[in-house]
């Protein structure tokens, strides 16, 4: 499936450098998908509001159970008090039994670079 639309949340001043993620999410098991599905709505509910979010997309692979996110963030800051937030941090525990070997990849990227390419943030993710 192809990612979904980039979605903006703030504007980037174009000579700043902020912080990208790239993460991979894979599920080991089919029965796992629509909890996934209904707890990747509650954090896109919770991104929408989250403090220097600057923007993000996903993509899904579904029959293959692989999943990835793409964001940008203001600073590591405002990405970990993102991930520590409700939904955020249970759902992270909840389907810690339920998901393959997760992994993420930071990157510096200039404002005037955004959004991100897909096919940049694998191969940085593939080279580590």
């Amino acid at each position: 499936m192809n990612p979904s639309k980039w979605k903006s949340f703030a504007s980037a001043a174009d000579e700043r450098e902020y912080l990208a993620l790239l993460s991979f999410l894979p599920l080991n098991k089919y029965r796992a998908i629509p909890r996934f599905i209904k707890y990747t709505a509650e954090i896109e509910s919770q991104l929408s509001e989250s403090r220097g979010l600057i923007g993000y997309s996903l993509q899904a692979q579904i029959l293959s159970l692989r999943f990835w996110t793409l964001s940008v963030w203001e600073d590591e800051g405002a990405l970990m008090e993102f991930v520590v937030k409700t939904p955020h941090g249970p759902v992270m525990q909840s389907m810690l039994p339920h998901m393959g070997a997760t992994k993420f990849t930071r990157w510096s990227i200039k404002g005037a670079n955004l959004p991100p390419g897909w096919s940049d943030a694998k191969k940085r993710m593939a080279q580590e």
